[in-house]
């Protein structure tokens, strides 16, 4: 999920590491043929399919996926691609909330399994609008901590129309309005800093802290939801404390 990269000690199988790459591989492929289904699969002509192929090109996803995806999405293999897209509001334990966002081909068959995935995982289907308030919008950028301050991100990205510049463990997050987003990761290249990940995102208002009971079901929680095909990300009001992911992984 976005920012659970941080809990990501947690889950250091490579059976589940290669799993979770195939995912975000899979994420990026659909973004792709969504953008060459509206506009073609001219890149030149496509502002948002060219968009999508440099995020999936920064998350190394092969060349030759991308290709495919282009033809797939813009009809020239003769498939048909219609993705819809869908934010389901979730209840999750001890006062914790998740934003869970689909884009499906089939809405029948994600409303089945989120639901399914969230009542046999310690969670519970809320009724719109009563999560979503606990979030604002956001565009975030990620970025490694190391080698750098967060005045150096500060500077680079003030003009541009970041926000805010906070360290969440090992990164920096750059928060801006949705409409700055572009902007911020422009900036950020032209100072000849390399991020991560720039998305607009679900982010908490305010944070809840879980015990180590809370925590271990909202992770399986967590996980159950991303394992699922038609979700593309995960946001959360959740903060897992250090000694709480120690008794994890102690357990």
């Amino acid at each position: 999920m976005a920012g659970h990269s941080k809990w990501a000690t947690t889950k250091h199988k490579k059976a589940v590491i290669d799993a979770r790459r195939a995912k975000a591989f899979a994420k990026y492929i659909k973004n792709i043929e969504v953008a060459a289904r509206a506009g073609g699969a001219d890149l030149a002509g496509n502002p948002a399919l060219d968009l999508a192929v440099t995020k999936a090109k920064k998350q190394s996803v092969p060349n030759d996926n991308i290709d495919r995806a282009i033809k797939r999405g813009a009809g020239l293999t003769g498939e048909v691609i219609d993705y819809a897209e869908i934010t389901y509001e979730v209840r999750g334990p001890q006062g914790s909330a998740l934003m869970v966002e689909c884009l499906t081909d089939n809405k029948n068959r994600a409303a089945a399994e989120v639901r399914t995935a969230v009542t046999r995982n310690g969670g519970t289907m809320a009724d719109v609008g009563s999560v979503a308030f606990l979030f604002n919008r956001t565009g975030l950028v990620r970025l490694p901590a190391e080698g750098r301050t967060e005045d150096d991100v500060l500077l680079a990205v003030l003009d541009a129309g970041a926000e805010e510049v906070v360290q969440s463990g090992d990164s920096f997050e750059v928060l801006c309005d949705p409409s700055d987003l572009r902007a911020v990761a422009t900036a950020l290249d032209e100072a000849g800093i390399e991020y991560d990940t720039d998305e607009m995102e679900f982010v908490a208002t305010m944070k809840v802290e879980l015990d180590a009971k809370g925590a271990k079901t909202f992770l399986q929680l967590v996980d159950a939801l991303e394992d699922l095909d038609d979700v593309q990300s995960v946001y959360s009001n959740v903060e897992i404390a250090p000694e709480v992911l120690a008794q994890l992984e102690e357990d």
